[in-house]
């Protein structure tokens, strides 16, 4: 269930509410605005903030008493340097909803100074993913362990414009993330080609979009024998699913944005090793990007058409399994020699961008995990970006900045293309260790033809294997802020 979000004005002394959290920057010290809440915690916080008990520092706390009516506790949130309120008042509420969710207080309010309408968006969205738990597949604990989820958060502003705008937002936004994590979260069995063609249909229905899904058979018709050859170890019917919004200019091109859908890779032939191929069911999040992403842009109602993308399949051993050595036909007429069965996104991928074309589109934004490699060279914290349009390159890094999902730049220089030549074919699916996510990038350029286009590498930034503080161990819901951000800006 994803947090109920309101707004009011900062009126502490008609406040109810069984914690109140206030986000404070470096160094704060009792400003006029704090005064009310020095009031309410009997001088605590002033003794606080004077003492340097509470600096202020990124992800600091400090628990507060309130009284038995009104305010009744009160959480200290460092948001650290103010170089980036937006950022620091997101992450405080994110440290903030996590918090509530551990003591079991059920509901909140939270306060950070005047905000604007993207501060107040900003603190939304850190409350609704800290908040976040899923706990569709747990039994219950007993009664008298348990402790109540949060449920409702208030954020306190003065300004009325600010928060009606910021909260629209925050709750479109929120949801499509919400719905990524979920769809992120379920395992192989459950998360499905078909179940996430289900969640695809469900969204064109509630929002008026117009759905189309392909299976093995029309596929076949297509000659989409890249995307097939993954899809041959495994029972389960593939699926390409394009779902359109189409709210913009009649006529306008569309922005297609393409997700990898892999519910489970087990590596194929080439198989992974055991330990820790269970996290491999998040094979998927790029996929799951989308219809959060889609689910956003249709409670947004931006004027702007948009198609999402995805091809989904599971990657499966068997002895109909594809092979290293096997040449397989895309769609595009290109033939493609097998080296690794573990390279399979691409040629998922590869039919998919091709099949992009016929949309005419304005620009292709794609995201996967894709390749080890770039987890080795950016680490957990940036996705990787690569694409043939610079402009359009760096308007995807700035949508990444400002929706707090940031990437980094990788060439894609015609030199790497030499390592992914075949000898059998007119490329292969893997170039080896060294430059693993340009060459990965290099290939899927190969069928991103006739329109600009971006690839997003979000092998390490879709999920986390350790718990970052503002959220647990699981899917973050990357890549929905950039697709949002980037759609919103082209839309403004």
């Amino acid at each position: 269930m994803t947090l109920s979000l309101t707004v009011a004005a900062p009126e502490f002394g008609a406040l109810d509410t069984p914690l109140l959290v206030v986000a404070l920057a470096n160094n704060p010290t009792l400003t006029p605005e704090l005064q009310p809440i020095d009031g309410l915690t009997g001088g605590a916080l002033g003794r606080a903030l004077a003492r340097r008990d509470f600096r202020g520092g990124r992800d600091e706390t400090l628990h507060l008493s309130g009284g038995e009516r009104g305010v009744q506790r009160v959480l200290l949130v460092g948001m650290g340097a103010a170089s980036d309120r937006v950022a620091g008042v997101r992450r405080a509420g994110a440290i903030a909803a996590r918090q509530a969710n551990r003591s079991g207080v059920g509901r909140l309010a939270f306060f950070a100074g005047a905000l604007s309408a993207d501060e107040v968006e900003a603190a939304g969205l850190g409350l609704i993913a800290g908040a976040w738990d899923f706990k569709e597949l747990k039994s219950p604990p007993p009664a008298d362990e348990e402790r109540a989820p949060l449920t409702d958060a208030t954020i306190l502003a003065a300004d009325a414009t600010a928060r009606d705008i910021g909260l629209r937002a925050a709750r479109a936004i929120g949801e499509g993330h919400s719905l990524a994590r979920r769809l992120g979260m379920l395992p192989g069995n459950i998360c499905t080609p078909e179940y996430l063609a289900d969640t695809a249909r469900d969204i064109a229905k509630r929002y008026g979009m117009k759905i189309t899904v392909l299976g093995r058979a029309e596929m076949e018709k297509e000659k989409m024998g890249s995307f097939l050859c993954v899809a041959q170890g495994t029972t389960q019917d593939p699926k390409l699913i394009a779902i359109e919004y189409n709210k913009g200019p009649k006529g306008s091109k569309p922005i297609a944005l393409v997700g990898k859908g892999l519910c489970f890779d087990s590596g194929g032939i080439s198989i992974k090793p055991a330990q820790g191929m269970e996290w491999m069911k998040f094979d998927m999040c790029g996929a799951a990007g989308v219809l959060g992403a889609m689910e956003a842009i249709g409670r947004l109602e931006l004027p702007i058409n948009v198609v999402g993308l995805i091809g989904s399949t599971t990657n499966m051993p068997s002895g109909e399994a594809f092979k290293p050595g096997d040449v397989v036909q895309a769609s595009n007429g290109k033939y493609i020699e097998i080296i690794n069965t573990d390279a399979e996104g691409r040629l998922v991928l590869a039919d998919v961008l091709v099949y992009a074309k016929r949309f005419d589109p304005s620009a292709v934004i794609d995201a996967a995990t894709l390749t080890g490699a770039c987890v080795i060279a950016l680490g957990h914290t940036a996705t990787g970006v690569l694409g043939t349009d610079d402009a359009l390159v760096q308007e995807v890094l700035d949508a990444g900045k400002r929706s707090g999902e940031p990437g980094w730049p990788l060439p894609l220089w015609d030199d790497y293309k030499e390592l992914i030549k075949s000898d059998v074919a007119d490329i292969k699916n893997s170039g080896g260790r060294p430059a693993g996510t340009i060459t990965a990038a290099m290939f899927l350029r190969e069928f991103a033809e006739g329109y600009p286009w971006v690839h997003l590498d979000v092998a390490g930034t879709a999920y986390t294997e350790s718990d970052l503080g503002t959220i647990p161990r699981g899917p973050t819901g990357v890549p929905v802020g950039t697709f949002v951000e980037f759609v919103r800006a082209r839309a403004r």
